[in-house]
């Protein structure tokens, strides 16, 4: 027989025994018996300056670590502030477990103050979700909560537990067997005959693609992967958070596929004969048009989530299965390849795409967001954890920042979060100390969770940021440029003085203006001990090319003017179904 705890005892010593050391929060009424037992058990929380950083430093310390980040918020606007970063991670498979307080059991449905239905807001971005009434129900609902997140394809869950629940006390019991949950298989194993059929087209491809997706990191798959391609000899184009899954300077490496990914990469998958899709959903930013995307290739999708078969992109042999689990057995059933002509074609059209050539960019005397990005790898040497916003900032980064390694990259891909970064790279370093953590952002998205710098100068967090401050919502202006006429509508953006903002939180700003000043910049940023805020002031109407127009053919895209042979921009306007 176990002792006697509080519901609010029980929370935290179910977390501990999960493995949890810290967790991200803000209290508040319905969750303040919990916060009260805090004390008690050897777990950090980290306080937050809004419900959303807590969502996104558990979503960034998930993804830095590759385990269940935790957060935890109060009823009513405490929970639902949570539900950004909540579906940012659902959309990313990111493994959280968001605990929120809930009125007394008896108050629900009356509208008592601060009183949300949560598990019903959160029904289409979560993974599952519990309401817990009572105090018997916390330990075992925690433990499938964290067992969900984590396996299969993993997401978010939420807990919510009345005040109640978490005031009364009961017996407290603790079972480490095997989960069992009716009707729930997170796990399949590869099926022999799609194995076989997999093995019969790979042998017979003479212009073969691999993409690869986050579930290869996940998986982690990295070196199952890398054994594959250098067996098969098959080149691989990346999905945004799949960068770093598959080494950036290994030679199969093609680069970004997609909306601006490289215009070789793009142009030779609608040339493949053979697509395998390792870990990726076939997203609409990755294939454009449907109707006309890789016509000539046979397609084998390799997706631990069944759901995602079929779903976008008609396959010819379904693979489910854990990326590495399948890779491994598929490797020796192929055996060595040579496919000479089809990389030697691919080699050649590298010369197309003026993306990482960054000579091409006009010398005026200006700084450029590429020289930023392209400067800081340079650096940094590539060994940077690196965490981004959403927008302009975004895509460059994933272009000229080369990642060798899995969980370098943290970006908010399915969703498109702005204001993920700074606390994600808050989330990241609590995950990786000793990794030198990089926020590379717009001054938009900064400004959207700004206040979090605060969280850094309490807790002494250590991450530099770079600003990439062009005056503009970038993105949008640059929809704005190619399909509205130029009309900047609500796209110029006035900042505070970043430098000040820094000063005035206790940390260290720096203005960066010249590409002269970029080295000395990061250098200044790895030497100081806490955070810093630097503000690059860079060209306010560049644009990020190559651009595929959203629905247009995958390789039909704007390239940078100035480019032999191409006009300003391509004459491609959006409409209404393509958007």
């Amino acid at each position: 027989m176990g002792e006697s705890l509080s519901g609010s005892q029980i929370i935290w010593e179910a977390l501990v025994r999960e493995g949890v050391e810290v967790c991200f929060g803000y209290p508040g009424g319905a969750i303040m018996p919990a916060y009260d037992a805090m004390t008690e058990y050897p777990i950090h929380h980290v306080l937050t300056r809004h419900e959303q950083g807590a969502s996104h430093m558990a979503d960034g310390y998930a993804r830095a670590s590759g385990q269940v980040g935790v957060c935890i918020a109060t009823s009513g606007p405490g929970a639902t502030n949570l539900v950004t970063g909540i579906a940012t991670a659902m959309l990313d498979s990111i493994p959280m477990v968001c605990i929120t307080g809930q009125v007394p059991s008896h108050l629900i449905g009356s509208d008592a103050f601060q009183e949300t239905d949560i598990t019903g807001c959160t029904i289409p971005v979560t993974k599952h979700n519990y309401l817990v009434t009572e105090p018997e129900q916390i330990a075992p609902t925690i433990r499938e909560a964290f067992y969900i997140a984590r396996s299969g394809r993993p997401g978010p869950v939420v807990v919510d537990i009345t005040k109640d629940a978490q005031q009364k006390s009961c017996v407290f019991e603790w079972s480490d067997e095997e989960i069992e949950l009716p009707g729930y298989r997170p796990d399949y194993a590869p099926l022999a005959d799609q194995l076989d059929d997999a093995v019969d087209l790979i042998k017979n491809a003479k212009r073969p693609i691999l993409f690869s997706g986050y579930g290869v990191i996940k998986a982690q798959a990295t070196e199952s992967l890398t054994r594959f391609v250098e067996t098969t000899n098959i080149p691989v184009a990346c999905t945004l958070l799949g960068l770093g899954g598959f080494p950036a300077t290994h030679e199969r490496n093609l680069g970004m596929m997609g909306m601006h990914g490289e215009t070789w990469v793009n142009q030779a998958i609608q040339d493949a004969d053979l697509i395998i899709a390792v870990g990726m959903r076939f997203d609409d930013r990755v294939t454009g048009n449907l109707k006309t995307y890789a016509q000539n290739a046979k397609k084998i999708h390799i997706e631990l989530d069944p759901a995602e078969i079929n779903k976008n992109v008609r396959v010819d042999v379904p693979i489910v299965g854990d990326a590495r689990e399948v890779l491994e057995a598929l490797t020796p059933l192929v055996g060595r390849c040579d496919r000479p002509e089809w990389l030697a074609y691919i080699d050649e059209s590298k010369g197309g795409s003026a993306v990482r050539d960054i000579k091409n960019l006009p010398d005026l005397g200006k700084l450029y967001a590429a020289h930023v990005i392209h400067d800081l790898y340079r650096f940094t040497e590539g060994k940077a954890l690196v965490v981004t916003d959403v927008g302009q900032h975004q895509m460059w980064e994933a272009q000229y920042y080369k990642h060798d390694y899995p969980r370098k990259l943290l970006t908010s891909g399915g969703l498109g979060t702005m204001g993920f970064a700074l606390p994600a790279a808050i989330g990241a370093k609590f995950a990786e100390p000793n990794e030198s953590v990089w926020v590379v952002c717009g001054d938009g998205g900064f400004q959207m969770t700004a206040a979090e710098l605060s969280t850094c100068a309490q807790e002494g967090v250590k991450v530099n940021i770079a600003i990439i401050n062009n005056g503009f919502l970038g993105m949008v202006r640059q929809w704005q440029q190619f399909f509205y006429g130029g009309r900047y509508v609500a796209t110029p953006l006035l900042s505070p003085d970043f430098v000040k903002l820094a000063e005035a939180h206790g940390l260290t700003g720096v203005r960066v203006e010249k590409r002269s000043e970029v080295e000395a910049a990061v250098r200044q940023a790895e030497a100081t001990e806490g955070t810093v805020v630097i503000d690059f002031r860079v060209e306010q109407e560049d644009a990020v090319y190559p651009m595929v127009p959203a629905g247009a053919d995958l390789d039909k895209m704007i390239q940078r003017p100035g480019k032999p042979g191409e006009p300003e921009h391509n004459p491609i306007f959006e409409t209404g179904e393509d958007s």
